[in-house]
């Protein structure tokens, strides 16, 4: 398909953020280009069948707690273009290597009573904690997704502070997820929850901003759950495309764009192997920040200071991921009471916490923390009866200084290390699911580099376009002195995760991108 010689805008990539503002962009009327560059839209929202024909993996992302509470998402109606949601019976479950488990349930009453078994008094605790975020949790998740600074939802969330302790709430919050929920339970249940989901992300579990990150991902879990796209993720992405195409935009995929080009300090064009589309209006660029400052766009079109300031800006770190067919399921050690869609291996909240500082150090975790998807669990249709579509992921540094086991990793991850550390990240599993190597049909290892090429913007094979710590949060993503979708080249828009909020996938960054374009087109006009 030629690509049309002008439009009003153009959105540069196709993952979720890409897709989410050119939706709202063909809301207002504007006349929209979509563009990606691999052949499919979702950037890190797709699915396949390479593992096994059978089976369908999600090739990165897979859950989808962010999705369920983001306006940017829930508001564009998907269902009517085909989206469903599956559960697994559980939303999440910590194996114990004594064979018992930490669950997560849909049902509050259900993981109070799990708690409480395990620990009486755990159950009032847990009530007590969830009820109090029930309260904050809408203008919390509302100032988180909104632009700097969120002055409606801000309100809404200062006023829902005051009835659940003020200050002493928002300290709790910060207190490091190691920590956390000690505080509060006297088992190990809530703690193991809490730190596993903490561990998503890139802060040490004994600094502050962990403790937050895990309370928010498990507080999601009891309040939403965990939902996937029935079918795949790509499911979630097909929708996007087909409700934007059906507002009038236009998608051209297999489409990497090579350049923007700014005349008299704005985004006027955007160039591609094919040629170059005029811009009438804004570009909104789903990329890595520094895919566009820099690159995309020449640093000659670029105030100094920005490129000063992004030497600043740093990643995440890095994704390994091992995706499964297997032919049963998973022989877990202990059968839990609900089976969870999502699993964490760790033996300890302490064996996280060296995890963690492992990683911050630069080292190749000894015993990584493991990430699990059982995906047939969740959703029946990803495999045929019986088997498990199953996938399991840990974070290494982005570069390696040296590895904290024993085989003598260097970063490279050339086919001989990829193969001893998919070993060491299934011999975890092993150790909590004796035989789980008898299971396996097949098996496809992702590399950092080979993530980067599937998409991107997982730069190094990170997920989440920067780190979480603070001090690359709100005003400081992706530098000092932003946090906004604006950028210093005017009509062009930052809509990726390197934006504020950050990573996740809640479609937030590409809204606050269109609407920042339609404020600041309307404001040009009205001159």
């Amino acid at each position: 398909m030629p690509l049309p010689a002008e439009v009003d805008a153009v959105v540069v990539g196709a993952g979720p953020n890409g897709l989410v503002g050119a939706n709202r962009l063909a809301d207002a009327g504007w006349d929209v280009l979509l563009v990606e560059a691999q052949p499919e839209v979702g950037g890190a929202v797709r699915s396949d069948r390479e593992v096994d024909p059978a089976f369908v993996s999600d090739t990165f992302s897979a859950f989808y707690p962010m999705a369920a509470v983001s306006p940017a998402i829930t508001s564009l109606g998907l269902e009517r273009f085909g989206l469903e949601w599956s559960h697994a019976p559980a939303v999440l479950g910590h194996p114990r290597r004594d064979g018992s488990w930490a669950l997560l349930h849909h049902d509050e009453d259900v993981t109070a009573g799990l708690l409480d078994a395990a620990h009486p008094g755990d159950g009032e605790a847990w009530h007590e904690l969830v009820g109090r975020w029930r309260i904050v949790q809408p203008g919390l998740i509302g100032s988180l997704l909104t632009p700097i600074p969120p002055v409606r939802s801000g309100v809404r969330f200062l006023t829902e502070l005051a009835r659940v302790g003020g200050l002493g709430f928002v300290r709790e919050l910060l207190v490091p997820a190691a920590h956390l929920a000690e505080r509060r339970f006297g088992g190990d249940g809530p703690s193991l929850l809490v730190a596993g989901n903490a561990c998503h992300a890139d802060i040490p579990l004994d600094a502050a901003g962990s403790g937050f990150i895990g309370l928010l991902l498990t507080m999601l879990g009891q309040t939403v759950g965990f939902p996937a796209p029935t079918g795949g993720a790509q499911a979630l992405s097909e929708a996007l495309r087909a409700r934007f195409e059906a507002a009038g935009g236009t998608v051209a995929t297999s489409t990497p764009v090579t350049g923007i080009r700014v005349a008299g300090g704005r985004a006027v064009a955007v160039q591609t192997a094919d040629g170059e589309v005029r811009v009438r209006r804004s570009v909104l660029a789903d990329v890595g920040a520094e895919q566009l400052f820099g690159g995309l766009v020449d640093a000659a079109d670029l105030p100094a200071r920005t490129t000063r300031k992004m030497d600043g800006f740093r990643r995440d770190p890095a994704t390994f991921k091992v995706d499964y067919a297997l032919d049963g399921p998973v022989p877990w050690a202990g059968t839990p009471a609900y089976a969870p869609g999502t699993v964490h291996i760790a033996d300890s909240v302490p064996a996280m916490s060296a995890y963690s500082n492992q990683l911050d150090s630069g080292f190749v975790p000894a015993d990584p923390y493991v990430l699990v998807g059982q995906m047939t669990t969740t959703d029946p249709s990803r495999s045929p009866a019986g088997t498990e579509s199953l996938w399991a992921y840990t974070h290494v540094p982005q570069e390696v200084r040296g590895d904290a086991g024993d085989d003598g990793l260097t970063g490279s991850w050339d086919t001989s290390e990829a193969e001893r550390f998919a070993d060491r990240l299934q011999a975890r599993i092993e150790a909590f699911a004796p035989g789980f190597g008898s299971r396996v049909r097949s098996r496809r290892i992702l590399t950092p580099a080979d993530l980067e090429h599937r998409d991107a913007n997982l730069v190094g094979g990170s997920l989440n376009g920067g780190s979480s710590a603070v001090d690359q949060q709100l005003v400081f993503r992706p530098f000092a002195g932003t946090g906004r979708s604006e950028t210093p080249v005017r009509g062009l828009y930052l809509a990726s995760a390197s934006a504020h909020p950050g990573g996740s996938v809640h479609g937030a960054c590409g809204m606050n991108a269109a609407r920042a374009a339609l404020w600041w087109d309307r404001l040009r006009l009205s001159r």
